[in-house]
């Protein structure tokens, strides 16, 4: 029987347990939903204040050589490169992951193309995140190439020789099932096809290790684990066997060779350089900074191998005391057991949910408590209503599991579900 001083215990001798108070966290409240929105790094509010009145008010367009704003795209994705197993000037961070998958499936079709024009098919999973499909959608009908999907168990299977591109998103953001990186990689690279993997349910949760993988290309996020605030810009790798192959579409000046020459014609500089577009926002690119910065600090108490470590932990905790106290109540697991298939969140289903959203509505009573989860609707089919609790293990205390599944059990045994009535359009995205 697991009790709330275990808890407390296992904070006491957390090594992790300083890097908490480097953020923001309200008083009185429970977050568990950093898989959307991370927290906000103290640093965050005077870097800001920094940015605007020092670097810009004062030094105004200095600044790009003074204050380093243009080599923040490089510098950020040097912070990034050891979180996900990438090289020194191998990632960049710029744009929304959405552009950035758009310019790596483009590039990515461009070169199967080359290598294997027969190939008209890109293959994913059917419960990827819908604007990587939606993306997808648009390349294949602008080139005549046919988007695939199917469920995860079915994924080997459909590696045929129809198929150009395997573009998968590492961490499920539904139900938090992790891929076999490395496997399906080389699964897909045997059966002659390119692989894309979206990492912004794994960039700073888990390790990542694209290099290791021989990954072609990944684009990520950097506002839920790396805490880079609301909108913040997210990051762009490629292996550099590919990176000089073929222009990426969005052929911008800050991508060319030589963006200060004004030339007319288009000449792509070399390196992962040629995947910037057009000027870069500088002030979300800076408060990206402040929670990368605190990854470096996590380095020193065991980097990510002890983030991994405490991230199994936290979600072994939520799962067991799940099962404890809110036992008799209908709730089930859809995220898995084995630690090597889940990433940092714990998804579950509640069998009532087939009535007016009960999961929904759950969820929201849970809010009204202080506890801050959220809710993805189902499909009417396979795929059921989630309950989705992300668990960063940066600030995320053992202490806070406990009272989580407490108010959770709390909203069950009360009903007091049955009595929230919320319209869905407000639900936390």
């Amino acid at each position: 029987m697991i009790t709330l001083q275990d808890c407390q215990q296992r904070d006491a001798t957390d090594p992790l347990r300083p890097l908490r108070e480097l953020f923001t966290l309200p008083t009185g409240l429970i977050y568990l939903d950093g898989n959307s929105l991370g927290a906000m790094p103290k640093a965050a509010a005077a870097r800001a204040a920094q940015v605007v009145s020092q670097e810009w008010g004062q030094g105004l367009i200095r600044s790009w050589n003074s204050a380093g704003w243009l080599s923040l795209p490089q510098r950020l994705g040097d912070k990034i490169a050891p979180l996900i197993g990438a090289g020194p000037g191998e990632v960049l961070v710029t744009d929304s992951t959405s552009i950035n998958l758009y310019k790596v499936l483009s590039a990515a079709l461009s070169l199967a193309h080359e290598d294997a024009p027969q190939r008209r098919v890109v293959l994913s999973e059917r419960s990827n995140f819908p604007t990587d499909l939606y993306i997808a959608q648009s390349l294949c009908q602008e080139r005549g190439y046919r988007l695939q999907l199917v469920e995860p168990d079915d994924i080997l299977a459909a590696l045929t020789a129809e198929v150009a591109v395997l573009m998968l998103t590492h961490v499920n953001y539904r139900t938090g099932a992790m891929h076999d990186m490395a496997a399906l990689t080389r699964s897909a690279h045997a059966a002659g096809a390119i692989v894309v993997w979206d990492l912004a349910h794994s960039a700073g949760a888990v390790p990542v290790d694209l290099s290791g993988a021989q990954a072609d290309y990944a684009v990520g996020c950097g506002y839920k684990y790396l805490n880079g605030g609301p909108g913040a810009p997210a990051f762009v790798w490629v292996n550099p066997k590919h990176v000089d192959r073929f222009w990426q579409p969005l052929a911008g000046w800050w991508g060319h060779a030589a963006p200060f020459e004004f030339t007319p014609d288009y000449r792509p500089a070399a390196g992962s350089q040629r995947y910037l577009c057009g000027t870069q926002a500088v002030l979300s690119l800076s408060l990206l900074e402040c929670g990368l910065d605190i990854f470096e600090e996590a380095q020193s108490l065991g980097g990510m191998a002890a983030l991994r470590a405490k991230s199994l932990a936290l979600t072994d905790l939520f799962i067991a005391l799940m099962e404890q106290r809110c036992a008799g109540h209908g709730l089930g697991l859809a995220t898995p057991r084995d630690h090597a298939r889940r990433g940092s969140q714990v998804a579950l289903t509640l069998a009532r949910s087939a009535t007016a959203s009960a999961a929904f509505a759950t969820v929201q009573a849970l809010a009204q408590r202080g506890v801050i989860g959220d809710y993805r609707a189902g499909d009417g089919g396979q795929h059921q209503d989630i309950l989705r609790f992300g668990f960063t293990p940066l600030y995320i205390a053992f202490e806070d599991v406990w009272h989580a599944v407490e108010q959770l059990r709390q909203v069950l045994d009360s009903g007091e579900w049955k009595q929230e009535r919320f319209n869905q359009k407000h639900a936390v995205t």
